[in-house]
């Protein structure tokens, strides 16, 4: 994409702090972790360890998705946190709008996904070569021609919720990679959201919930 980077320039938003755990909203339009270049070092790791300077990455949002994001305070929370995603342990809620009316209410989509090289960050569908991807969703609203719905991801493949919504033929609103025709043009930013995320906490394994509310 060749638009300039310019993530917004908001305070840090802290959901929860101990001496295990780091948990942050994400603003829409920030990078998780630095991009390849020196206009692209602005980030969310790079603010999150400016205050909390032994802070580690755990997982990543999409720059343009917003929402719930947890950080390690300790390598002993990384690697715990690290095996929870890896192991499809934690519970990932998101919000999205998406255009038209997606039916029915509920339902799961389980489609392959596999990077798209010419055009390459977008993914693609392939059942011949793609990873197993699958998300469960449920609709919340209708509103007019767009329906407010809530992804629970099973699998966390790169652009899973934004491809697997396309595929439906339901993208969601805002997409700068998916989305087309007023879909795109008329959304200041992609209608998606990290809602919930529920883990174990590193210290004793209780479980824990945390929950940013959608912006829009």
């Amino acid at each position: 994409m060749t638009e300039t980077y310019s993530p917004p320039d908001t305070p840090l938003d802290v959901l929860h702090a101990d001496h295990e755990l780091l948990v942050v909203n994400k603003p829409a339009g920030l990078l998780s972790v630095p991009g390849k270049g020196p206009d692209l070092t602005d980030c969310l790791l790079a603010r999150v360890q400016a205050a909390f300077p032994t802070a580690l990455l755990v997982h990543r949002l999409d720059r343009d998705t917003s929402g719930v994001m947890v950080f390690a305070q300790t390598p002993h929370a990384q690697r715990h946190l690290g095996l929870q995603f890896e192991k499809r342990q934690t519970q990932k809620t998101y919000i999205a709008r998406v255009s038209g009316l997606l039916e029915p209410r509920k339902g799961t989509v389980d489609l392959p996904l596999i990077v798209d090289w010419p055009n390459r960050p977008r993914q693609m569908v392939c059942q011949d070569t793609g990873k197993p991807a699958v998300t469960d969703w449920r609709v919340v609203r209708y509103d007019g021609d767009e329906t407010r719905v809530r992804l629970m991801p099973k699998t966390g493949r790169s652009h899973q919720l934004r491809v697997h919504m396309l595929a439906l033929g339901h993208p969601i609103l805002g997409d700068p990679f998916y989305a087309t025709g007023p879909a795109h043009d008329d959304h200041p930013r992609l209608m998606l959201h990290s809602e919930e995320l529920r883990l174990r906490h590193p210290d004793g394994g209780v479980g824990q919930k945390f929950r940013a509310k959608a912006p829009f």
